[in-house]
């Protein structure tokens, strides 16, 4: 965080000073809500959760070096007291940013965000130092502190937006006002909670609402390829710029093609010129949020051949999200757990039979949360792509929609043993070891509450050191 004293702290949110000596005092790192991250010059939000209250922690995170806390009541520490953390962490991000140099980015979309933030901070940062959405810690208090993590040197600030619903966007816009404002696309993913895609729509579409006018340097990069989003342009006084396959994008790719190992390979074109791209990401939807990022790079001074390089260079910063690891024996274990949605199974599962070509591959499948009255119809549309694809083998894992995945596959065709249905984790783990052979290609993906990842990682500890258990 760039440097502030703990007095101007608690001016800027309204709070009152406890067991301070010395309000001058100034705290220059990181605003941290975990206390094991607590470090010289920090300061730490102490959060009341249902389990765990972050007051209790006070003496040790500034025994571990913090100047203060920043709670809801006294401690016996240094500390700033006001009457909501959240809310105080929100005021204190909108003063910092305001007093940043940096050009800060924001995205939102159903599918792809955290992938496609991360493209952007890889392209921007060889440019300039960057500052970005840790994981997917896109919400009212993971944004502010990664804003807080920004230093007088950061010139670029990309930020993840989430949204469970209307206004969510306009709030989170409204602490950290972005200058460009990327929308990636409007899918099923939390279509549940917001009753359908026209609502989502709407509450994506908030992040150009609050973009500045094109005279005072915004600029919003919307999906020419997706009708929902194209339409935005309709809803910002900011410079419009399109990405995407659409003969009226600004920034396309031609020659799309994969390599033998499902990597995607195309020509960039941008306003400043073409270039080829061959990336280190797995899968073809990759591409579109290569050209996502490219538009925004683009648009912060990049060139074509610059932005290529960049793209090609560029790896996966997130946990769970497409990470391959062949193991010794041959296995291919493509680790996708973190989340999912209609829109990401089917990407992921089509890079499968990229990667699988020649190969026997297997899909270990299991729920897609949140799409309400569409869940029985979307996981039933997975099983039967599944088949389509000519995916070897598909493992669902859990309940009624895992149940539903795999009656897709059957009903879709010819399909009888090469799909199935199993209770848990630990009996995909246990179907998987008795079955695979050097070679195999195997998928993991579902929602994150169904916590697969622990699959992949049995898989793997599997084929290095025998004998495991999912957890």
């Amino acid at each position: 965080m760039i440097a502030l004293s703990l007095a101007e702290i608690a001016e800027v949110v309204g709070g009152q000073t406890h067991d301070i000596p010395d309000p001058s005092v100034q705290v220059t790192g990181p605003v941290v809500r975990d206390s094991r991250e607590a470090v010289p010059g920090s300061l730490f939000a102490a959060f009341a959760g249902e389990r765990v209250d972050g007051h209790d922690y006070a003496a040790a995170v500034v025994e571990a070096g913090a100047v203060a806390v920043l709670g809801t009541r006294p401690v016996g520490v240094p500390a700033i007291v006001v009457d909501d953390v959240q809310t105080a962490l929100g005021a204190l991000a909108r003063h910092v940013v305001r007093r940043l140099g940096a050009t800060l980015v924001a995205l939102t979309g159903s599918a792809g965000k955290t992938s496609t933030k991360d493209l952007i901070a890889q392209v921007l940062r060889s440019k300039a130092p960057t500052v970005f959405t840790p994981g997917s810690l896109n919400n009212e208090i993971g944004l502010p502190l990664t804003a807080l993590s920004a230093t007088e040197e950061t010139r670029f600030l990309v930020l993840e937006m989430g949204a469970r619903g209307i206004g969510h966007i306009s709030y989170l816009a409204g602490l950290t006002p972005p200058k460009v404002g990327l929308v990636l696309n409007v899918g099923s993913a939390h279509i549940g909670e917001f009753g359908g895609r026209e609502q989502i729509a709407q509450a994506k579409g908030e992040l150009v609402e609050a973009l500045p006018s094109e005279a005072d340097g915004g600029t919003a990069v919307l999906n020419a390829d997706d009708p929902y989003v194209r339409a935005m342009a309709a809803r910002t006084k900011a410079k419009v710029i399109f990405f995407g396959e659409s003969g009226e994008a600004d920034v396309r790719a031609e020659n799309v093609r994969l390599t033998d190992t499902g990597q995607p390979s195309f020509r960039l074109h941008t306003p400043s010129g073409a270039s080829d791209v061959t990336m280190r990401l797995y899968g073809e939807h990759h591409v579109s949020n290569a050209l996502a990022a490219a538009a925004v790079a683009h648009e912060l001074g990049m060139s074509a051949d610059e932005i290529a390089v960049a793209l090609s260079e560029a790896g996966s910063l997130s946990r769970w999200r497409m990470e391959v690891t062949e193991r010794p024996d041959g296995v291919t274990i493509v680790n996708d757990a973190y989340n999912a949605n209609p829109e990401s199974m089917r990407a992921a599962l089509r890079a499968l039979a990229a990667m699988g070509k020649g190969r026997r591959t297997w899909a270990v499948l299991g729920k897609m949360a949140e799409l309400g009255d569409e869940a029985l119809a979307e996981h039933d549309a997975v099983g039967r792509l599944a088949v389509r694809l000519n995916v070897s083998k598909l493992v669902a894992v859990g309940g009624r929609e895992a149940a539903w995945l795999q009656l897709g596959a059957y009903n879709e065709g010819s399909w009888g043993e090469e799909s199935v249905h199993v209770s848990d984790a630990q009996a995909a783990v246990d179907l998987l070891r008795s079955e695979l052979r050097p070679g195999d290609v195997v998928l993991v993906k579902a929602s994150r509450s169904v916590g697969l990842e622990s699959v992949a990682q049995a898989l793997l500890e599997s084929g290095a050191e025998g004998e495991v258990s999912a957890r």
